[in-house]
């Protein structure tokens, strides 16, 4: 982080010093990382003591200290620790890290939203803004009140480019976080069902991504997906200079003849006002097609040449874990981890990325319920149910009662049920659907069994669900990654 003294950070978040006797705020220098977990605390780092649900962050503040954090910012004054204390840490961090921002001229600055794809969007644009010139960007999916911040915090003063992930649970967050970190250019992905449990409807989903480019400048610029009526129609609600993105013909930059390799990974020509070229993703999904000329689109209005963006973009692979994450064993079993996050639209770009990877093999979808979906949660989740089937996949395996709508979905799909699934492997000895077989199972624990069972080589299996379902973990656990990673 770019240094700051206690009295600094006072001003900023309009604090109120606490630091034993004989201590000077001015004398205490916080220039190491500022950190919302005390365990990542390091010399010179600030402690930003939050109060959740299960602990208060300022019972951790002696163990930030005795990792070498200097200082720490709380609510409640902690007696022989220099301390800003404000009335709510976490909005007194956003301004924190609004003030960072400031002070770093010439910061380049992006966000991207959208309902889903922003992680592996944010992931391919600071990969290809890293060649450019030294490049911030979210570790993760830190795309919070709290997360932005952690991210902004990073910045130093020699840093060109800062990419901010936004993510929204209702009206006026985007909104919030964007004046955290004001962006010059803004990216909305797409407008799905994501959340739609907390905001209502899609319509409020809408409103609270369009927030995003209502808040660029009118020298900014708004990246907008083509193929998406209700991003589209966000140009009406920005000042700044807006570029379609898409396989729409309008599109500035658009993709045309997209196909897919036996391994899923898309190749499509990109037709963008600096040029016309071949590009072949080594990224796993069509999907991703959008979020490489959505990063196209971004990396050349920040001044990168076209050819080495495309370059780039080639070169670029998976940084997040558990987002398409494709795994080889050595008995040819071919394993996708995409369980880190779920709602209806990733599904589909996930079960479609299955059905190319599975052409010929026999494929296996593992999926596990989807959360935030509200009253729709039911119908959205028998809705992928029927697309699965859609999609020929050969094996439906639905982890734990929650997700019992995905079965239910695959069992209604079709009138009569069908003797053997797309890749011709007969399986008689349970229910058929449309070529689908369909099983649940009641935890994860019980789909490791079945799957351990189960799996041959040229198999390839799908692990899809919300975080909270614990499927990463049993696709790590089944490619022999048993490492306690969250």
């Amino acid at each position: 982080m770019i240094a700051l003294t206690l009295a600094e950070v006072a001003r900023a978040t309009g604090g109120r010093l606490e630091v034993p006797s004989g201590v000077r705020p001015d004398a205490v220098v916080v220039d190491g990382p500022v950190v919302t977990d005390s365990r990542e605390a390091g010399p010179g780092s600030l402690y930003v003591a939050r109060l959740g649900e299960h602990a208060d962050g300022h019972d951790f503040v002696a163990g930030a200290v005795e990792r070498g954090a200097v200082a720490a910012l709380v609510s409640r004054p902690v007696e022989g620790v220099p301390c800003v204390v404000v009335d709510d840490t976490e909005l007194a961090f956003g301004a924190l890290a609004r003030e960072v921002v400031a002070r770093v001229p010439g910061l380049a600055v992006v966000g991207i939203t959208g309902s889903s794809g922003k992680t592996s969007t944010k992931d391919l644009l600071g990969t290809v803004l890293a060649g450019a010139g030294p490049t911030v960007a979210p570790v993760g999916s830190y795309n919070s009140e709290i997360g932005v911040p952690l991210t902004v915090c990073r910045v130093t003063s020699g840093t060109r480019f800062l990419v901010v992930e936004m993510g929204a649970r209702g009206i006026g967050h985007v909104a919030h976080l964007a004046r955290v970190a004001p962006p010059r250019v803004g990216v909305v992905l797409n407008v799905g069902t994501a959340h739609v449990g907390e905001f209502g409807s899609r319509a409020a989903i809408a409103t609270a991504k369009a927030e995003l480019v209502a808040a660029l400048p009118a020298d900014g610029v708004a990246v907008l997906n083509a193929d998406d009526p209700v991003v589209r129609d966000m140009a009406a609600v920005t000042t700044a200079r807006v570029v379609l993105v898409g396989e729409a013909e309008d599109a500035q930059v658009r993709a045309g003849d997209v196909e897919l390799d036996a391994g899923g990974r898309p190749t499509f020509t990109v037709h963008a006002p600096q040029g016309t070229r071949v590009v072949r993703l080594g990224l796993v999904g069509r999907h991703h097609v959008g979020n490489a000329l959505a990063v196209l689109a971004v990396a050349t209005e920040l001044g990168m040449p076209f050819e080495e963006v495309c370059a780039a973009l080639e070169s670029a692979r998976p940084v997040s874990r558990w987002r398409m994450e494709v795994v080889e064993r050595a008995d040819g079993v071919t394993l996708v981890n995409d369980a880190y996050n779920a709602n209806p639209d990733s599904m589909r770009a996930a079960l479609a990325a299955l059905e190319r990877m599975g052409q010929g093999r026999r494929t296996w979808a593992v999926l596990g319920t989807m959360l935030e979906l509200g009253d729709e949660s039911e119908v959205l989740h028998a809705q992928v149910g029927a697309d699965v089937v859609a999609h020929g996949v050969d094996e439906l395996v639905v982890v734990g009662e929650a997700a019992a709508a995905l079965a239910a979905g695959a069992r209604d799909a079709f009138d009569h049920p069908a003797t053997s699934g797309r890749s011709g492997v007969p399986t008689p000895d349970l229910p058929d659907v449309g070529g689908t077989r369909v099983r649940t199972v009641p935890d994860a624990d019980a789909a490791h069994d079945l799957l351990d069972t189960e799996l041959r080589p040229g198999d390839v299996v799908l692990f899809k669900s919300s975080r909270d379902a614990g499927l990463r973990l049993l696709g790590d656990r089944l490619a022999g990654q048993r490492e306690d990673l969250t």
